[in-house]
């Protein structure tokens, strides 16, 4: 007859507080409270039949018998961590995370990733957005696209592509009231900003001859790039878009350019991974991939500096 084994939540507790001779530090590292520590090792001890701990002036001590019995535990408990490892493992190695801004992602990359998974079905793609600049080795990301002029410590950065930056509204502002025609007409519209580019009216101004109080007008503002572009496309105004955040509307016909003046960005987008793991196989193959879906556009900028 097998013997039935004792409970995992006292054997937890057991081998936590043998390591530190504390009830109390084993309650901070298994983030339980001391009462819980106590009650799951008077259980356990209830279980085996056996004491395990001996209070001695206000010190914790391990009995005979639990000298005896802890190396098995911790053994044990160190195989399940390692097959837990080795599990986890083996699934990220099916598993990409991606991370970049959410306006390339929903006006550009989503659009990307299935073709990739039809390609390489044994890779499954997830895309993760966030406004700053993530932590690679803490946050489990194995790579991303980021926006800049490529000069991130730690990272091995691959050009991507080069984006101009020029004015996009519906349709229906071409003929409505007060028609858009001319840079000028802008006095009579709104103008739509994000907040991370609020310079990029004021940029765009000066290089069509106009006066940047224009951009100080008020207007209606956005946390993302794609939310000021769906603005457009809904006719609420004229937002500055960025060429693959917009280049999906302009085919479809949701948006136009009213003007023929373009504002070269200074930067562009880069595929970034750490520089130990640049090379594994996975993020090599959805690099190499994404690399050659580009369009061939401007050059990659000289590096800084």
């Amino acid at each position: 007859m097998t013997t039935p084994l004792p409970s995992l939540n006292g054997l937890r507790a057991f081998e936590a507080a043998a390591r530190h001779l504390s009830f109390t530090r084993a309650a901070a590292e298994l983030n339980v409270t001391q009462t819980a520590i106590s009650h799951q090792i008077r259980r356990l001890e209830e279980q085996l039949g056996i004491r395990l701990f001996l209070r001695r002036n206000r010190a914790l001590a391990l009995t005979r018998e639990a000298e005896s019995y802890l190396p098995a535990i911790r053994a044990a408990f160190e195989d399940l961590r390692l097959a837990t490892d080795r599990l986890r493992r083996a699934e990220r190695d099916n598993l990409l995370t991606v991370t970049t801004m959410a306006s390339l992602a929903a006006k550009w990359l989503v659009s990307r990733v299935a073709s990739f998974q039809d390609a390489h079905p044994g890779i499954e793609v997830r895309i993760t957005t966030s406004p700053h600049l993530v932590d690679f080795r803490r946050e489990e990301i194995d790579m991303g696209v980021r926006y800049g002029r490529g000069d991130w410590p730690g990272l091995r950065a691959d050009w991507l592509m080069a984006e101009d930056i020029f004015p996009v509204c519906s349709p229906a502002l071409l003929h409505g009231e007060k028609p858009l025609r001319r840079p000028e007409d802008l006095a009579y519209h709104t103008l739509l900003h994000t907040s991370v580019s609020r310079d990029d009216w004021r940029l765009w101004l000066t290089a069509a001859g106009l006066p940047t109080e224009l951009a100080a007008r008020r207007g209606l503002s956005f946390d993302q790039s794609f939310m000021a572009i769906q603005a457009a496309v809904d006719g609420l105004g004229v937002a500055l878009g960025r060429t693959r955040f917009v280049e999906a509307d302009i085919a479809a016909g949701r948006l136009v350019i009213p003007f023929d003046l373009a504002l070269p960005a200074e930067a562009g987008f880069y595929i970034v991974a750490p520089e130990e793991t640049a090379d594994t196989p996975k993020i090599a193959l959805f690099r190499d991939w994404l690399i050659a879906s580009v369009t061939p556009g401007a050059p990659a900028p000289p590096p800084p500096g």
